[in-house]
């Protein structure tokens, strides 16, 4: 019962913090994009916590049911609210320490990918992956349930991969091995500052951008492995730099945030990137 309690809690707070960025969407006349807390919801972080497939198939389940619910509370919104399965790397994130062969990830999250093609899941999503091959297995194994996926790949300071692959060679790198499968591309959890110069050198890939989740912070990942606190930036800041890269970039219409963003980032990017 306690657990019960604790769980009903917790959505309580979750719909709270989430239902203000749907209704921003709705009196901006805009699209959006409601992510399922299933980012880590595959087999590696399951035996590390103990939990059995059952557990798991289920959190899945359940995670994308709670979005079902929140997009049936704004069925009035006059633009698509998709649902949007989220899948993680198997490893860390931020680390390049171990290399995931292509055929390896796609038996692996196949798994995962299959539990979600059973919810109302409109598409499935890799985020914060930091290399080509295991994302190239992630496309392949969405591609082979059937399932619409888009790929949002993390840099470093320097705008490569966390590899050192720069982000356009891995772009086109599981495009050519999934046979451009994979609906869009994106950028999540590093700053502008840090992939701007990436996004505009005309190198004829920019336009499978569709996306950015940028962090509020300049730090590094490692910086951000050892922060105590994440500090917030400048949100108008923030907000500008989005504007100038979409202007620059007319197929980036998915913009969100990341690491030390909050309602009042997302406020300014939608104020002024609608002006672009």
């Amino acid at each position: 019962m306690l657990l019960r309690s604790i769980r009903s809690r917790l959505l309580v707070l979750v719909f709270a913090a989430v239902v203000p960025f749907l209704a921003l969407a709705r009196n901006a006349n805009v699209g959006f994009i409601l992510h399922s807390a299933t980012w880590k919801a595959h087999r590696h972080w399951a035996s590390t916590l103990g939990a059995t497939m059952f557990e798991l198939r289920n959190a899945n389940r359940e995670s994308l049911q709670f979005i079902s619910d929140l997009r049936d509370r704004f069925a009035g919104h006059s633009k698509p609210v998709m649902l949007n399965a989220i899948i993680g790397p198997r490893g860390d994130a931020y680390s390049s320490n171990i290399a995931m062969p292509a055929a390896e990830a796609e038996e692996y999250f196949g798994e995962q990918i299959d539990w979600l093609t059973e919810t109302e899941a409109d598409m499935v999503s890799g985020m914060t992956f930091g290399q080509a091959s295991e994302a190239i297995g992630l496309v392949r194994a969405a591609r082979s349930a059937g399932m619409p996926a888009a790929l949002s790949f993390t840099v470093e300071t320097d705008g490569a991969l966390p590899n050192g692959q720069s982000l356009g060679d891995a772009v086109q790198e599981v495009d050519a091995a999934s046979d451009g499968y994979c609906a869009y591309f994106m950028v999540n959890c590093a700053h502008p500052d840090h992939f701007g110069g990436a996004l505009l050198n005309g190198e004829g890939w920019e336009h499978r951008l569709r996306g950015i989740r940028a962090n509020a912070p300049r730090r590094s990942h490692t910086e951000l492995d050892h922060a105590r606190e994440l500090d917030t930036g400048d949100p108008r800041e923030l907000a500008r730099q989005y504007q100038i890269l979409r202007s620059r970039l007319p197929n980036l219409t998915i913009l969100g945030g990341c690491c030390g963003t909050d309602y009042r980032h997302i406020e300014q990017i939608c104020s002024l990137c609608l002006r672009a």
